[in-house]
């Protein structure tokens, strides 16, 4: 299996583990301006995708019932992303002191679900546009020190084109009979 497929699959994703992905996977978006209107559609490896969404799974983690230490975590990992945040909201549950929230942010969002008893939480980084989600990581790496890390990459929309015939055409809304 190559180590782009192993990458795809959550595997293999030791820091310096291949040049050639490290480049890769850092790459920026670009944004165009077509017929008046910004596109923040990305390109990579000739595939055009709305965005990166990453499904990262912390194990054997802590501070993971500390809503302040996650608020500034969500923070951080915005600001390295290079992002822009919109809005954070956080919940702490009793009596097991999870917590469960979302960095809202124009490029998208950052989501985290905790379970302290188990030392485990489960996040979503959602970017598009000009930004560098996969920066999170180490962020998170170093807030939460897991004992493991799982992550799992999808490009969103990588079939919107295929979908449409081609064409950036926005869809037609369906009408409405009486």
């Amino acid at each position: 299996m190559s180590s782009d497929a192993l990458f795809q699959l959550g595997m293999d994703l030791d820091h310096g583990s291949s040049t050639a992905q490290t480049e890769e996977k850092h790459s920026r978006c670009s944004i165009s301006e077509g017929d008046g209107h910004k596109d923040f559609f990305c390109e990579r490896d000739g595939v055009r995708f709305a965005g990166i969404h990453l499904i990262i799974d912390l194990i054997r983690a802590e501070r993971l019932d500390d809503i302040e230490h996650i608020d500034q975590t969500l923070r951080r990992c915005v600001e390295v992303a290079g992002a822009t945040l919109l809005h954070i909201h956080l919940h702490h549950f009793t009596p097991n002191g999870g917590v469960s929230g979302v960095a809202v942010l124009a490029e998208s969002h950052i989501s985290i679900h905790s379970w302290p008893e188990y030392g485990y939480a489960a996040l979503d980084v959602f970017m598009c546009g000009d930004t560098e989600p996969r920066l999170a990581i180490d962020v998170l790496k170093e807030a939460f020190t897991p004992g493991k890390v799982v992550v799992k990459e999808h490009l969103r929309g990588k079939e919107l084109l295929r979908w449409n015939g081609g064409s950036k055409r926005r869809s037609i809304a369906a009408s409405v009979s009486a």
